[in-house]
């Protein structure tokens, strides 16, 4: 499990670790922290104190940070280019004409322009939901709405809405109104930029209201319906009792594979083996036939790498790593089959959170195919206990569209 701090740093460059891939990252701990976090979720719902919190995952991009640098006392927004060797800070346009280009440049600007109106106090990070130019109109689900597509997921309100639980009636009329729209999610504090210290989660509460942004937070709103059935709650318990089963049988493999984090080694390559599975839209099942196939995968994977050497000193590099490979893989077969039964039991226990975490009425999200629009469900949500946080996303409807997914903004 990350500390929230190695998120945000890597979240600046990569992404926020998905909740099953724990057992590849940290082993034993990772599995042991991957159930409690299910564990603390289902509490959640059931109405306790489990001690997580929930956040939505809304598919906004880019990632805009804004707010009032410390060190100067100016209002200014940018990317994660902020945290640059040499900060893109932009107070000003021709600073974003400098810093940025293209879509993206076009999109701050926009930002600068109207979020200095929130009063915001301190800097915060949020997604971008919309430009003026983003907004579509079309009919979604039978219904005439406002559309927006910041990244995969397409996001319908229709004109005809009673709202949605944490949003008012009036919500088609705040989007249709507004020149931007943006979900913040993140807060930061400290004296100088560079010192920065973050915080999961942004009030928007003592934000002022203005007609040209529609903003709100990221915080997952709770009802009385996600809760669980006795029967329900029993299917639950036992599929976490079985998760803590096979993650014991496994613990002397997992905690072997995930000292190297070479891009080749073990651990990383189960975790791209399990990807393949999910860029193809393949369900990761039958656990026998996934750890033999895991083995030809590793193999195949680094003759290619030797083959692809010129050089015998080169070749013997590769071979090294394949051996060290093998090493772990022959004696731990056993080790390997309960590390990949692991893996599909908490990817199920999570299905089964996803589904109830679904229930709840929001903004509406589609994703857009060639026949029209369909429902899916939110992006995800990010789990936050203690000091660590993963993300619960179904991989098999989300991950699949965003490996493909083409994104105009990063252009600049």
């Amino acid at each position: 499990m990350q500390g929230f701090q190695e998120y945000l740093n890597e979240d600046r460059n990569t992404h926020l670790e998905h909740l099953e891939d724990e057992i590849i990252n940290n082993g034993t701990k990772g599995a042991k922290t991957s159930i409690e976090f299910l564990k603390s979720i289902k509490k959640m719902l059931q109405g306790g104190k489990g001690g997580s919190t929930v956040s939505v995952k809304w598919d906004g991009a880019p990632a805009v940070f804004c707010g009032i640098n410390p060190e100067n006392g100016k209002f200014f927004v940018g990317t994660k280019s902020i945290f640059n060797a040499t900060p893109k800070i932009n107070y000003t346009n021709a600073d974003i004409k400098r810093n940025h280009g293209g879509a993206l440049a076009d999109k701050l600007k926009i930002a600068l322009q109207y979020l200095p109106k929130l009063g915001i106090k301190g800097v915060i990070q949020g997604d971008l939901l919309f430009t003026s130019s983003d907004k579509k109109t079309a009919v979604v689900d039978g219904k005439k709405s406002i559309t927006f597509t910041p990244n995969t997921i397409t996001y319908a309100v229709p004109v005809v809405s009673s709202g949605f639980l944490g949003f008012g009636a009036n919500i088609y009329k705040e989007i249709n109104n507004a020149k931007i729209g943006i979900v913040f999610h993140t807060s930061y504090s400290g004296k100088t930029m560079r010192d920065l210290s973050a915080s999961f989660g942004a009030s928007v509460k003592s934000l002022k209201k203005n007609k040209n942004v529609f903003f709100t937070d990221a915080n997952y709103k709770q009802s009385e319906d996600p809760r669980f059935s006795s029967a329900e709650e029993t299917a639950f318990d036992n599929v976490i009792r079985m998760a803590e089963g096979s993650a014991y049988k496994a613990g002397e493999f997992i905690d072997k594979i995930k000292k190297d984090k070479g891009p080749l080694s073990l651990g990383i390559q189960l975790k791209t083996f399990f990807n393949t599975y999910i860029r193809q839209g393949t369900k990761i099942e039958g656990t026998k036939r996934l750890a033999n196939n895991f083995e030809v995968y590793f193999r195949d994977r680094l003759k290619k790498e030797i083959d692809s050497k010129k050089t015998q000193a080169t070749k013997q590099k590769y071979e090294e790593i394949l051996e060290a490979g093998m090493k772990i893989l022959r004696p731990n077969r056993e080790g390997l089959y309960f590390a990949i039964a692991t893996y599909i039991t908490l990817q199920s226990a999570k299905s089964v959170l996803l589904k109830k975490l679904n229930t709840i009425q929001s903004i509406g999200s589609f994703l857009r195919t060639k026949n029209g629009y369909k429902v899916t469900s939110p992006e995800g949500y990010v789990a936050i206990k203690g000091s660590g946080a993963v993300k619960l996303v179904d991989r098999l409807e989300f991950s699949r569209a965003n490996f493909n997914m083409a994104k105009d903004w990063v252009k600049g």
